[in-house]
């Protein structure tokens, strides 16, 4: 296995050289937990766990190793396993907010170069949802796609491009049949050999079976979907890489009921730079675009040439922003709070013991 061919580069090169351990040997993961992972490396796949060391100094659940991931891996060939004691920096860091009542970052893949942010043009179809998903993907740092699915289930899918286009004018947008092969012909030149592209949306909107189309055999499970709300169940459970024939890397990932930003400050902006624009007319500098007097963009809002549906997205994103700020602010001081009472204790037992 030729590492170039699974995204190998020379800045990875460079900083594995610089951990300087002739027993280590770099690997990409292909799928896993916090316990065991898959990682392939040039001598094929090995089934992998991070050292005690590593476990110990992980201090959150991003810490650990995520697909898409590189790491230094001390192999035992022969037993087909191997330990993972670093990680290699990362790119590309495609992440959300967790969806459990915790508030934290949860890694959804690493070192992406493209997210393929697919949509059913079913009843599932919602541009708010696609905006929340441009907001993730410009934050990576990656270069976002968005595919319509099912344009079987659609009377005019040339009027829903038009309609994606108009919300994110940068980004290439295309209908698919998954399932017919309509449409399929694009993608692949939208997906650049030894690049590494990731498949995010909702469950049911078909991101599997585009998978398997791309791979030409049903390696990824799929399912039906509900009539009422076309929503599907997760056929499809866990990250996984793979590799496509003529070389692009795709990682296939669970439909997010989901997708809570976490850091997407500069990522709404650039998914919003059509409100940003006008908001550069607003009287004030810190307007909130509310009810303050001189609001360029509420005036754009109430002449029409603003969408209200798009201008409460855009306000509804900025109010979660500024709330996961002011918890992960709160978890901040809980935690200076704990260390300080820790070494409080520390203290009080050094001065006990010298007495």
């Amino acid at each position: 296995m030729d590492l170039q061919s699974i995204g190998w580069t020379r800045r990875l090169s460079l900083e594995f050289d610089r951990l300087a351990h002739p027993d280590w040997t770099p690997a990409r993961v292909c799928s896993g937990d916090r316990r065991i992972f898959t990682v392939i490396s040039d001598q094929g796949e090995l089934a992998a766990e991070v050292s005690g060391k590593f476990r110990a100094e992980a201090r959150a659940r991003s810490d650990f190793p995520a697909v898409g991931d590189w790491v230094a891996l001390a192999p035992r060939w022969e037993e087909g396993t191997g330990t993972i004691h670093a990680l290699l920096p990362r790119q590309g860091v495609l992440a959300r907010r967790n969806s459990g009542p915790k508030t934290e970052e949860q890694i959804v893949a690493v070192n992406v170069d493209t997210v393929v942010i697919v949509s059913g043009l079913d009843h599932d179809f919602n541009p708010r949802r696609l905006e929340r998903f441009l907001a993730i993907a410009w934050t990576s740092g990656a270069s976002p796609v968005i595919v319509l699915n099912k344009a079987d289930a659609c009377a005019d899918p040339a009027a829903r491009v038009a309609e994606v286009q108009g919300l994110a004018p940068m980004v290439p947008v295309i209908a698919t049949c998954a399932t017919s092969g309509r449409g399929m012909e694009a993608l692949p030149g939208l997906l650049v050999p030894g690049t590494t592209a990731v498949f995010v949306g909702s469950s049911g909107v078909g991101k599997s079976t585009l998978v398997n189309a791309l791979l030409g055999a049903a390696r990824q499970d799929t399912g039906p979907v509900r009539g009422d709300d076309s929503r599907g169940r997760h056929t499809t459970t866990r990250r996984d890489l793979f590799i496509l024939p003529g070389g692009p890397i795709l990682i296939d990932n669970p439909g997010m009921r989901e997708v809570g930003l976490w850091g997407a400050e500069e990522g709404v902006s650039e998914t919003f730079t059509d409100i940003e624009t006008l908001a550069d007319g607003c009287r004030f500098s810190d307007c909130r675009h509310l009810d303050e007097p001189g609001c360029a963009v509420r005036s754009a809002v109430e002449e029409g040439s603003l969408e209200e549906a798009r201008y409460a997205g855009y306000l509804k994103l900025r109010r979660e922003l500024a709330w996961v700020e002011m918890r992960d602010n709160e978890h901040a001081r809980q935690e200076m709070k704990r260390r300080q009472r820790q070494l409080s204790r520390i203290q009080k037992s050094f001065r006990k013991d010298r007495k």
